[in-house]
């Protein structure tokens, strides 16, 4: 389906891709029934059959919303400030995101400073009246103290109740100050996934930011990421090629010229769906289509793409064979130290098939993970991109594969279903209530920890890191209570979901 870029506000991931937040079952049921748009699920999803069906239930424990993933999206460019046109509750978490930012531009080799937000910090009587004026003069702050390359408005669930104009807001201002003045459709009631802020912050910088008359740089690769460690930079000059990191830790130039690259990765679909889809249809930057970088088996064809695509075959095959031969000893030393061990991946949709992959490799047993949401399907609909397909197909099913968007109350449970020894986590406040239980888990606070061919001997090592640690959570899981009576813990963890 073509993205519509001539309205500022973007479609939703559960209408444009059929995401879902709940979901029991095995990873092969899953996929199989991901098809979805040749098979229905027998008439119980009502007039849209074309629908995966998911599980519901009465209340949500803990998650986030899209507005939060705006923040750590248009909120971390460097040159630009974000707006966020909401109460300051709203904002809370920008104390968090400030800190990310701060070690992202550490570990990336940048001068480190704070962010660089303002909130209108709505009150009771905007709500009544509107809050345009107030939006306007945070807009003038915002430039008057930072004099930014872009501003960057996200909107809340306050203002999409209250209905105020911010995009005739955000145009009166543009012309006003002659900055793209960026309006991001990001309220949380309209998504009940928050991937579909990605998609909003994603949606506004194609539209306004991204060079409309590119001069092409058959050299240069976009590579959408989060805040990672640079290993992108030393696996492209292998085969000639130059790195543009987008979006987190960008400079606005540095968004610009993606329309000029030669073609676009990323380590997670998830995150990079959207915005690579984007710049192919809109400027034909080529998305490589291919499993994700994680395993022999999926760094083997993501290399091989993005060779074929940028005309570096040669160079590739030769990487790939050296690298194959490089990390293949250690990681025979690795299989032997973790035969036996059984590991549960708790992460993003995508990057938890990657993940699991790599343990797979190590020769880790896999027996449940979860998922925090369920991508059916990705933008660019090709089957090359289907990672949870490529993950059964190459490494066989996981029996207990559960969705769910961060919900406590299931994750022990579904713990207690398969008695993992570690676990891998991507949000690590779901950390202590495995320390509680005697599990150690390693919240991945680098997210390209595990890519490519040397990311297998890093989680291999990483695992053997936190397992030496496993008396310390044993002795803790025996002096500490569950917050959980004794029959709620008995119960299924989907015994409330229909």
């Amino acid at each position: 389906m073509a993205i519509n870029f001539d309205t500022p506000v973007v479609v939703n991931r559960e209408q444009r891709l059929g995401t879902i937040i709940a979901w029991d079952g095995s990873a092969s049921e899953l996929s199989d029934l991901s098809e979805y748009s040749r098979k229905s699920c027998g008439g119980s999803c009502g007039e849209n059959k074309r629908k995966l069906c998911e599980a519901t239930g009465p209340f949500t424990q803990g998650s986030c919303c899209s507005e939060q993933m705006v923040e750590c999206q248009a909120g971390q460019v460097r040159d630009a400030v974000l707006i966020q046109h909401s109460p300051i509750g709203c904002a809370a978490s920008q104390v968090g995101n400030s800190l990310i930012y701060r070690v992202g531009m550490a570990m990336t080799g940048k001068p480190v400073e704070n962010l660089r937000w303002i909130s209108t910090n709505l009150k009771e009587q905007d709500m009544v009246f509107g809050g345009v004026e107030r939006l306007e003069q945070s807009i003038r702050d915002a430039w008057e103290r930072q004099h930014p390359k872009v501003i960057f408005i996200a909107t809340s669930c306050a203002t999409g109740i209250i209905g105020d104009d911010v995009d005739g807001a955000a145009g009166k201002m543009e012309a006003e100050l002659g900055i793209p003045v960026i309006p991001l459709h990001c309220e949380g009631f309209k998504s009940k996934h928050w991937s579909t802020g990605f998609d909003a912050a994603q949606h506004g910088i194609i539209r306004q930011i991204v060079r409309k008359n590119p001069k092409k740089q058959e050299d240069l690769v976009n590579v959408i990421k989060l805040w990672g460690s640079d290993v992108f930079t030393p696996m492209f000059a292998q085969l000639d090629l130059r790195v543009n990191y987008v979006v987190d830790l960008a400079s606005v130039d540095d968004l610009a010229q993606m329309s000029e690259a030669a073609a676009t990765v990323g380590f997670c679909h998830t995150l990079s769906s959207y915005l690579a889809s984007g710049l192919e249809q809109e400027f034909g930057v080529p998305e490589i289509k291919a499993p994700q970088p994680y395993g022999f088996a999926g760094t083997d064809a993501w290399l091989r793409e993005l060779a074929r695509v940028t005309n570096r075959v040669e160079k590739a095959e030769a990487y790939i064979a050296r690298e194959h031969a490089r990390v293949k000893p250690r990681l025979a030393e690795l299989r032997k130290l973790l035969k036996g061990k059984k590991g549960y991946v708790s992460t993003g949709s995508a990057y938890a098939h990657g993940l699991i992959s790599v343990l797979k490799e190590l020769g880790v047993e896999v027996d449940g993970s979860l998922v925090f949401h369920h991508d059916p399907v990705y933008d660019s609909g090709d089957p090359r991109q289907d990672s949870l397909a490529h993950l059964v197909d190459t490494y066989g099913d996981i029996p207990s594969f559960s969705v769910s968007n961060r919900q406590q109350y299931q994750f022990y449970g579904l713990l207690q279903r398969v008695k993992p020894d570690f676990i891998l986590i991507r949000h690590p406040g779901l950390a202590p209530l495995a320390s509680r239980l005697g599990i150690p888990a390693a919240p991945l606070g680098d997210e390209h920890i595990a890519l490519g061919y040397q990311g297998i001997i890093n989680l291999g090592e990483t695992i053997l890191e936190i397992l030496s640690r496993r008396k310390f959570h044993q002795k803790l899981a025996g002096h500490v209570r569950m917050p959980y009576k004794k029959s709620w813990l008995e119960q299924d963890p989907y015994s409330l979901s229909n």
